[in-house]
């Protein structure tokens, strides 16, 4: 069948090359941009999302993947974000098997594939977009724009705004989505798909299978639900080849009626029907999983939609808007946070950022008024889809149908940028056709486009290696955002530099005087340095402006407590345990307070709840075996390390602890055992060496005694006692050998 190809198609300076033979081109580009983040680390969200989320864990049962949201929060938690994603979860969960436990190489290898299929399969995509459904006379599905279709895959395949998704974990929920959006897409494509016999039948499984698809897109990421907005558009502008710009004079100006039985007739109604069915029963299952409430969200989030003016709220939404057009069209400012100051609010009309927002306006009218007005079919076609694919996945980030828990999110730009790329290689072809004495300057512009994209990937993928990498590049694109302070102060405090740490929190308060996370840690490392009079009032601070900060009631009891104000200091630990019922480590700190208080039952039962809540807690098993032993205790002493060691086997401390209580019971070979058991553990402990000195010099063991003293001060020259019982040791093996004939 003699079919005519996209007229500006040809005038690319690409060559034609064969499916397969693009699909490789286009995967190697990915593999070429993303490649350097496959040995990254875990960084940024993915400490809640893989390392900290017990369902990925093969001991969690699996079927908990299904009631728990993104983060392995209970979705009925008032906590929860409600972001439902168990596939994604499930494919984290995989990972975690094959690798045989948190390895990051295998979550971010896959991820990278990902990406490379995604963007081969955008060929596919773009193809049907720009030159609708075609076939040959063997009904196989034709490409009429080749080279368009292959330069806006690669265009996608090389943009540096996917670097977060890519390069991140957490964005596996944006890749794995995109995927069944695309499935969803090209299978609805099959519902016509009829050969050489084209007639107005349609496949209704295919439909089916499509809305399946859609179904599991959603339960990737939540965006997923908007391929039903491109489904209806590609049925309407193609399958129908209804002129919109008609259609719309139509219903404004009743020029002439809807003509609802042709539409009956080629089966649009029902088709929508089935859409709007699907696509609501989605919709309720997805509130019902949700707990029919919204996730609650701060201020800090989303500061605009906090806004009690509607110009301001309507002003800045747009701005926001702007930014992430921006983000498409010049991806080098990048950040893995927008939020917290990044973006000050615009607050009033004379506002030079005004500008922006009326700018992306001006071209986005423009644009539509040539989608809607152009003469020519094809390039209306491609302009409205490509519209289309660019807006419809953003809607659900928009904050038009509810409030969302961000500024901007780089990561929700992942679908959006397909419609970009579609426009972009669009405009390159049009270009090509109107001026082809210039397509050799076209084509080294495009050329140099794709490198530049290229080298940005490559740069933002060796950022994204690292938190160190990743935190610190932020502080240049948002030098006023609280959080990226926060986070470079939290590495560097993670890796042992305190001292810098302390600057960036401080930091952090200062751009947002009531970050309580900042004042928390920025207190307990003043606690550590012993600026305890600072350190107090921080923490004083950050639970008044949040009540229910648990950690910040026992971070405040323990400074409380370094300058001796034990009854604020217990009223503190209360609070903590109040709004958090299971911390046992507030109850291993109440427990040290009423040991130094000598208040000893009252310190063995808050260890004992430590170690109830968290039977590995070494150190509240610990306490109370040293505890029992200095009031001598020693039977109960006994009991509690034999039972500390049942759960802690390999635990050095605790058998020193009891080997010490077996010593002063005389159970010396019982003694010795658990002491030399410690050693191979750690074999450099000098109290160890000392105390078993101690242990062979009552039991007689003279030799062993002075060797043991020995190894101890060696280790440890100024251990207190050891230098006293060693002088007194050789006075008695002097004196025997005195006394020997």
């Amino acid at each position: 069948m003699a079919l005519t190809e996209v007229y500006w198609d040809g005038h690319l300076p690409l060559p034609k090359l064969a499916p397969v033979q693009a699909k490789v081109t286009v995967t190697l580009v990915a593999l070429l941009c993303f490649i350097n983040s496959y040995d990254g680390e875990f960084v940024f969200d993915d400490s809640e999302a893989i390392i900290n989320n017990k369902d990925l864990k093969p001991t969690t049962p699996l079927n908990n993947i299904w009631r728990n949201d993104f983060w392995g929060s209970n979705l009925s938690s008032n906590s929860s974000h409600k972001s439902y994603r168990p596939l994604t979860v499930l494919t984290f969960r995989l990972n975690y098997l094959i690798a045989g436990g948190l390895h990051p190489i295998g979550f971010h290898v896959l991820n990278i594939i990902l990406h490379a299929v995604i963007s081969a399969l955008m060929i596919d995509i773009f193809a049907v977009l720009i030159g609708g459904l075609a076939y040959d006379d063997k009904g196989r599905t034709l490409n009429l724009a080749p080279k368009t279709s292959l330069l806006a895959a690669i265009f996608f395949a090389a943009h540096p705004v996917h670097t977060e998704s890519v390069a991140g974990i957490v964005g596996r929920a944006d890749l794995l989505c995109a995927l069944f959006f695309q499935l969803s897409f090209l299978t609805y494509c099959k519902a016509f798909n009829k050969g050489t016999e084209r007639d107005d039948r349609f496949s209704v499984q295919w439909i089916v299978v499509s809305l399946l698809l859609c179904a599991a897109a959603m339960l990737c990421k939540e965006q997923g639900i908007t391929v039903l907005g491109v489904n209806i558009a590609f049925d309407v502008l193609l399958i129908c080849n209804l002129n919109v710009y008609e259609l719309s004079q139509r219903l404004l100006f009743r020029k002439k009626p809807l003509d609802l039985s042709e539409m009956l007739r080629i089966g649009l109604l029902a088709r929508l029907a089935l859409m709007g069915l699907g696509g609501l029963l989605m919709l309720y299952a997805r509130w019902r999983i949700m707990g029919t409430g919204p996730p609650a969200f701060t201020e800090v989030d989303n500061p605009a939609s906090f806004e009690e003016n509607i110009f301001i709220r309507i002003v800045n939404y747009n701005y926001y808007y702007s930014l992430n057009a921006w983000l498409l069209l010049c991806p080098w400012w990048l950040c893995f946070d927008w939020s917290m100051g990044c973006v000050p609010l615009i607050k009033s009309a004379t506002d030079w950022r005004m500008v922006w927002l009326l700018l992306l306006w001006c071209v986005l009218i423009g644009l539509i008024s040539q989608a809607l007005c152009s003469r020519d079919s094809q390039r209306r076609r491609t302009l409205t889809l490509g519209l289309v694919l660019l807006v419809v996945p953003f809607l659900p980030a928009c904050n038009l149908f509810f409030r969302v828990g961000f500024v901007v999110a780089e990561r929700v730009l992942y679908l959006s940028s397909a419609g970009y790329c579609l426009l972009l290689a669009h405009a390159v072809a049009l270009c090509c056709w109107r001026w082809n004495k210039h397509r050799r300057l076209l084509c080294v512009m495009v050329l140099t486009l794709l490198c530049m994209y290229v080298v940005r990937c490559a740069l933002r993928s060796h950022q994204w290696r690292s938190e160190k990498s990743l935190f610190t590049s932020a502080l240049a694109v948002c030098p006023l955002n609280a959080k990226v302070h926060y986070n470079v102060g939290k590495n560097l405090a993670d890796r042992g530099n305190t001292t810098a740490a302390v600057g960036y929190y401080r930091e952090a308060v200062r751009l947002h005087p009531t970050y309580v996370h900042a004042m928390n840690n920025l207190g307990n490392i003043l606690k550590e340095k012993n600026e305890l009079i600072e350190a107090e009032t921080l923490l004083s601070k950050a639970v008044s402006i949040q009540p229910d900060f648990a950690a910040a009631w026992m971070n405040l009891g323990i400074v409380q407590n370094s300058l001796q104000k034990f009854e604020e200091a217990e009223q503190s630990y209360w609070n903590a345990i109040r709004f958090r019922r299971k911390y046992p480590d507030c109850y291993y700190n109440l427990g040290r307070l009423y040991a130094d208080q000598s208040r000893h039952l009252e310190a063995l039962n808050a260890w004992r709840n430590a170690t109830v809540l968290k039977p590995d807690h070494s150190l509240a098993w610990n306490n109370m075996i040293i505890l029992l032993d200095n009031t001598g205790n020693l039977g109960q002493a006994e009991l509690i390390g034999r039972e500390a060691l049942r759960v802690l086997p390999n635990d050095h401390t605790i058998m020193f602890s009891l080997a010490n209580v077996l010593g002063k019971l005389q159970k010396y070979k019982e003694s010795e055992g658990f002491f030399l058991h410690a050693l191979r553990i750690n074999p450099n402990a000098a109290s160890c060496h000392g105390n078993l000195a101690v242990l062979y010099h009552r039991w007689g063991k003279l030799e062993l005694a002075k060797k043991h003293y020995e190894l101890s001060l060696k280790l440890d020259p100024e251990a207190p006692g050891t230098r006293d019982n060693y002088n007194m040791l050789r006075r008695k093996l002097d004196q025997l050998k005195r006394n020997t004939p």
